[in-house]
């Protein structure tokens, strides 16, 4: 079997695995890295969906990398141009040459006497089997399934005739022109695909089981188009980051303590814009928001639709299919010609990645989070995981900062393992994720638990983990460093 040693290995070259190979490139150029990605080209969520208006439902200046100056007028970027942005990136910081495309990580093994991963990948153009040993390991699988998205099971749906299709394997010559279109789902994908669908469809519906809030975004900021009146670009982007971020976590903030007056805030803001012959109902969540991602309408759109009637929406729950569209639970009937089903996406932690150390398998589900990145008793790798509440790349920058500063630790003090330990029976496990979304409800026990306290509890909030990975020390008697296992099976050990 064909093998190699690097020094770090990065798996995944969507938007955060070419941001953590930037950020290696740029604070430890003496790292030997590569990247294995299992796709045939780079971009991740950017280049898998191609869905009719896919877009971020994060602002480009959060989204962006802190790295990199967003300079599009564009306040929620369409994919093509973020799938630019990240290749645009790559070139710059020399990260092409450094990818494998087609590499499907199948297990990854530590070894405690040699201190480093054997990776196991498969090639899929050969199907030959391959190894890596590497030292650390920075995970940016993302956190769903590439192949295909959540399908529920619906009733019948063998008897449907028309066109049956996911957001997720989206046909490239899929035409809606003067078609009737049912899309399921009230999530970010059906929000962003209504609208764009209506402005060919015959008509299009949108048929949900229960509303989520949403809130219209502008195409542009105007306070950004000022800056760049009179400011240089990189000034632009750090002043309109930091706004950004700030504004994000106060909503945030201002939504968990006050939520009904957030509430009263989001819906009179749309009823303003669908006007006063549609039923607010079907905008009108049983949920707090924020207990569940907030939806953003680009420029209102999906609104403007709902209000010229050219899409409408419809909440109830689907009974089974026929032959000609939807028979719901109501006694009413959508017909339609295309359905797409947009019921989310089929989590994953670590792409189902066999984790073995020391000869025993480790179920990442049974160990907790260590401040957001590594796991306890799992040495030398680290997880990007992003938001929640705010853009994910925020955290993933966050992350990769703080692998880096571990890495040169590590060289400075001689150390080749780092493991962090939980030795504090106070700790109580808590779900990884603290959301109500179906997609993470339904998957939830293949993650991580996180602890009751820091720094094992996930905080899903940026300045304060700005604060803990940027400048908190790196010796706080949780992360144990030691260097490879002597011969007499005893460790070298250094606090």
């Amino acid at each position: 079997m064909a093998s190699e040693t690097i020094d770090v290995l990065i798996i995944g070259a969507g938007l955060s695995g070419i941001g953590a190979a930037c950020h290696l490139s740029k604070k430890c150029p003496d790292k030997n890295y590569l990247i294995l990605e299992a796709r045939e080209c780079m971009g991740g969520t950017w280049d898998l969906f191609r869905y009719p208006g896919i877009r971020s439902d994060s602002d480009m200046f959060s989204l962006g990398y802190n790295f990199k100056p967003w300079a599009s007028a564009q306040f929620l970027a369409d994919g093509p141009a973020i799938l630019n942005y990240i290749n645009e990136a790559a070139a710059e910081h020399g990260v092409n040459d450094k990818i494998r495309y087609q590499a499907q990580v199948e297990s990854v093994s530590w070894n405690s006497d040699e201190a480093r991963w054997t990776v196991l990948y498969r090639d899929k153009q050969s199907g030959e089997a391959r190894e890596i040993h590497c030292n650390f390991i920075n995970s940016c699988t993302g956190y769903y399934n590439y192949e295909h998205g959540y399908q529920p099971e619906f009733d019948g749906r063998e008897n449907y005739r028309g066109i049956f299709i996911h957001p997720q394997q989206w046909p490239e010559d899929l035409n809606c022109a003067d078609k009737r279109v049912v899309v399921i789902g009230s999530g970010a994908t059906a929000v962003t695909v209504v609208p764009e669908m209506s402005l060919d469809a015959a008509h299009v519906t949108m048929l949900q089981r229960s509303p989520t809030y949403m809130a219209a975004v502008p195409d542009e900021d105007p306070a950004v188009l000022f800056l760049r009146k009179h400011l240089p670009e990189i000034w632009v982007y750090r002043i309109s980051r930091t706004l950004k971020v700030s504004a994000q976590a106060v909503f945030y903030s201002l939504s968990r303590r006050f939520p009904n007056a957030i509430r009263k805030l989001l819906l009179g803001e749309v009823e303003k814009r669908v006007g006063p012959d549609v039923d607010m109902k079907h905008f009108r969540p049983e949920y707090n928001p924020w207990d569940e991602r907030l939806c953003a309408v680009k420029s209102g759109d999906l609104f403007e639709a709902v209000k010229n009637g050219s899409a409408s929406i419809v909440t109830d729950h689907i009974d089974h299919f026929t032959e000609t569209g939807i028979k719901l639970k109501s006694g009413e009937e959508l017909q339609a010609d295309i359905i797409v089903s947009a019921t989310g996406l089929d989590m994953k932690f670590f792409g189902d990645i066999g984790i073995v150390v020391d000869g025993e398998a480790l179920l990442p589900s049974e160990k907790l989070n260590y401040k957001g990145v590594m796991l306890e008793g799992l040495p030398n790798i680290g997880f990007t995981f992003g938001y929640t509440n705010a853009s994910w790349t925020l955290k993933a920058d966050l992350t990769s900062e703080w692998i880096c500063r571990l890495l040169k630790h590590m060289d400075k003090t001689g150390m080749q393992k780092v493991v962090p330990v939980n030795s504090d029976p106070e700790i109580h496990a808590q779900d990884f994720l603290d959301f109500q979304s179906g997609y993470v409800q339904r998957a939830i026990g293949k993650f991580p638990k996180m602890g009751n306290k820091l720094p094992w509890r996930l905080l899903q909030n940026y300045g304060l983990d700005l604060m803990m990975l940027r400048f908190g020390r790196l010796n706080d008697g949780k992360l144990r460093y030691s260097s490879r296992r002597k011969k007499n099976g005893s460790l070298d050990i250094a606090a």
